[in-house]
C-alpha cells in the first residue's frame, strides 16, 4: 500500500487544506510532505507583471489591485471559533504529526527535486499548483495526480467554472487526472459535475466546486493506494482556455445578474444602504460605548441557488454575509448567548448564526462555508422530518417540490465538527395551536430523538413558525417541563442588555437582504 504522500501546491487555501486533512482521515498511515511553491519576486519583476496585467485589463486592472490590497489590510488572520474547524486552518494541519512542510522558490530547482527525492513519496498530489515538469511529477513511485475543476478534455486550463457559465453550459465538472507533459491532459482517475441552478453564480458554483474537488480527490487517492483505481485516457479534441479579463468578467457577472431576483425599490435600497454604512461606521468610532449592549443571532433556512424566495440565501450571497461576519463581527455560540445573562459590552458586535427546519443544503452548501470562515452555528431540525425524509407542510402550502433534508449521520459529522444541533419538534406543528397532550408529546419525543442519536446532555428548543402568536406562556412551560435548556423565538429583535434564554429573538434573513443591511441587521439596528 502507498504510504508517503507529497503534495505540490501554490497556496494553501481553504480548500487545499481541507482536501488532505480528509485523505489523511480516510487512509491510516499515511506520511505527507507538503511543498509549498513560494517564489520571491523583486521589484522589477512585480512592476513588469502590473504593467503586463493593466495593457491585458485596462483601467479596471487598478481599482481591482486597489481592492485586493484592501481586503488583505482589512482582513487579517482571526481566531479560531469553529470547535472542529480548527483541522482546517493552516495552524490545524502543520500541528499533524505526519506531516513535513517545504516552502521553496522554485519546484523544479535542483535542491527541490533531492529533498523530495529523500522523502522516497509513493504518490504525488498537486493541488492549486503550477505547472509541473516532468523531473518533478515523475519521482513518485506511482505518479503525479492532479485535481482539475473543469470538465476534461472540453475545459483544460482556468479559472473553474468561468468558461462553463461563458459558454451557457448547463453543469460544471471537477477532474482527478495523471500529470503528463501537456497541460490537463493525462488520463482521467475519477471525474465528476454539478448541475448549474436557476440563479447559479460564478464564485457559487466555485465554492460547490471547492467541496466536489475534495471528496473526489479523497476517493481517487483511496482507490489509487488500495489498487482498485482504472484510469481512462482522454479522447482527442479539446480546448485548453486561459484566464479571463476583468472585461470578461465583469460581461459575465452582469449576464448572470439579471437571472437574480430584482430589488423592490432600487431608491430604498440605497437609502438602506447609505444607513447601514454610516451605522456601522459610527459603531466603530464609537457608537457601541453608547448603545446598551446587545447580542444579535440571525436565523436561516435554506441555502442554495435552485430558488430566491424569503426562506433561502444564495451561495454566494451566505459566503459574502459570512465573510462581513467574520471581519466585522463577533461570532458567538448559541450555547454562549444562552450563558450571557448581562450582555458584555465589546467594539465588534456579538452575532450568532442559527438555521431551522434541517434542509439538505444546510449541511451541503451552509456548513462548508461556515467551517471556511470560522462561524460557530447551530442547526435546530424537525426530528420526525429528519427521521422520515418527509416534508414541511409550509413547503406543501407554497406548491414547492420536495426538498431534500438532512439525515442524522450528516447531524453527526456537523457534530464532530463542533456545530450545535437542537429541536424544532417532531413535525414542525404551531405549538399555540396545537392541544397540549400534542404539544408536550412532540417537546418529549423530540428531545430524546436528539438525545439518542447525537448522544447530547442538553438540548435546546426553537419553536417553529417563531411569531409571537406561536407560542403562549402555558405553551412555554411545557418546553421547560420538557428539560430543554432554552428556547429560540423568529420575530425579529436583539437581545439587548439581558438575554431571556427562554426567549431568545432572532432576527431572519432571506435573499432580499443586501449586505449593507446584513451588517446593520449584526448590530442589532436594522429594518423589520
Amino acid at each position: 500500500m502507498s504510504n508517503r504522500i507529497v503534495v505540490f501546491t501554490g497556496i494553501l487555501s481553504y480548500s487545499v487544506r481541507k482536501g488532505i486533512v480528509e485523505i489523511d482521515r480516510a487512509i491510516p498511515d499515511l506520511s505527507w510532505l507538503i511543498v509549498l511553491h513560494s517564489p520571491k519576486k523583486d521589484f522589477s519583476t512585480l512592476l513588469r507583471n502590473q504593467w503586463r496585467n493593466f495593457k491585458r485589463n485596462g483601467w479596471r486592472w487598478l481599482p481591482y489591485q486597489f481592492g485586493e490590497i484592501l481586503s488583505r489590510i482589512d482582513n487579517p488572520v482571526q481566531s479560531v471559533t469553529v470547535r472542529g474547524g480548527k483541522e482546517f486552518t493552516q495552524s490545524g494541519l502543520m500541528s499533524r504529526s505526519n506531516l513535513q512542510f517545504l516552502r521553496v522558490d522554485d519546484l523544479h530547482a535542483a535542491s527541490t527535486l533531492q529533498e523530495i527525492k529523500k522523502f522516497k513519496p509513493d504518490l504525488g498530489i498537486s493541488l492549486a499548483a503550477p505547472i509541473l515538469r516532468r523531473p518533478l511529477f515523475a519521482i513518485p513511485t506511482l505518479g503525479t495526480v492532479n485535481l482539475h475543476k473543469g470538465k476534461l478534455p472540453d475545459y483544460r486550463g482556468m479559472p473553474p467554472a468561468f468558461w462553463e457559465l461563458w459558454n451557457d453550459e448547463k453543469s460544471v465538472g471537477c477532474s482527478v487526472h495523471w500529470v503528463d507533459e501537456k497541460l490537463d491532459t493525462g488520463a482521467v482517475v475519477a471525474h465528476s459535475s454539478i448541475d448549474r441552478e436557476g440563479f447559479s453564480t460564478l464564485r457559487g458554483l466555485q465554492l460547490r466546486l471547492d467541496e466536489v474537488g475534495v471528496d473526489l480527490m479523497r476517493t481517487a487517492v483511496l482507490e489509487i493506494v488500495q489498487g482498485t483505481s482504472r484510469s481512462v485516457p482522454q479522447p482527442s479534441g479539446g480546448r485548453t482556455y486561459r484566464k479571463p479579463t476583468l472585461t470578461m468578467l465583469a460581461a459575465l457577472n452582469r449576464k448572470l445578474s439579471r437571472n437574480q431576483s430584482p430589488q423592490a425599490s432600487r431608491v430604498k435600497g440605497y437609502v438602506k444602504n447609505a444607513f447601514g454604512t454610516t451605522t456601522l461606521a459610527l459603531w466603530q468610532t464609537g457608537l457601541h460605548h453608547v448603545l446598551t449592549p446587545r447580542i444579535t443571532v440571525i436565523l436561516y433556512h435554506r441555502v442554495n441557488d435552485s430558488v430566491r424566495d424569503n426562506l433561502t440565501v444564495g451561495i454566494e450571497q451566505f459566503d459574502r454575509q459570512m465573510g462581513l461576519l467574520r471581519e466585522n463581527c463577533q461570532p458567538v455560540s448559541i450555547e454562549e448567548v444562552l450563558a450571557s445573562k448581562v450582555v458584555p459590552r465589546s467594539r465588534k458586535p456579538a452575532v450568532c448564526v442559527t438555521f431551522d427546519d434541517g434542509y439538505l443544503d444546510n449541511y451541503l452548501n451552509a456548513v462548508p462555508i461556515l467551517l471556511r470562515h470560522e462561524i460557530p452555528a447551530a442547526f435546530f431540525v424537525a426530528t420526525g422530518i429528519v427521521s422520515n425524509g418527509g416534508r414541511f407542510q409550509h413547503d406543501i402550502r407554497r406548491g414547492n417540490p420536495p426538498i431534500p433534508v438532512m439525515q442524522w449521520q450528516q447531524l453527526r459529522e456537523m457534530r464532530t465538527h463542533g456545530f450545535t444541533i437542537g429541536s424544532h419538534s417532531v413535525s414542525h406543528i404551531d405549538c399555540a395551536a396545537e392541544p397540549a397532550e400534542v404539544v408536550r408529546c412532540e417537546l418529549a419525543r423530540s428531545y430524546e430523538d436528539i438525545r439518542r442519536e447525537l448522544l447530547l446532555k442538553e438540548v435546546i428548543f426553537a419553536y417553529p413558525y417563531g411569531g409571537r402568536e406561536h407560542m403562549t406562556s402555558q405553551r412555554l412551560a411545557l418546553v421547560k417541563e420538557a428539560g430543554y435548556s432554552g428556547c429560540l423565538s423568529a420575530y425579529g429583535g436583539a437581545n439587548v442588555g439581558t438575554v431571556d434564554r427562554f426567549n431568545v429573538l432572532r432576527r431572519p434573513i432571506n435573499c432580499a437582504v443586501s449586505d449593507k443591511m446584513f451588517i446593520l441587521t449584526c448590530l442589532g439596528l436594522g429594518f423589520r
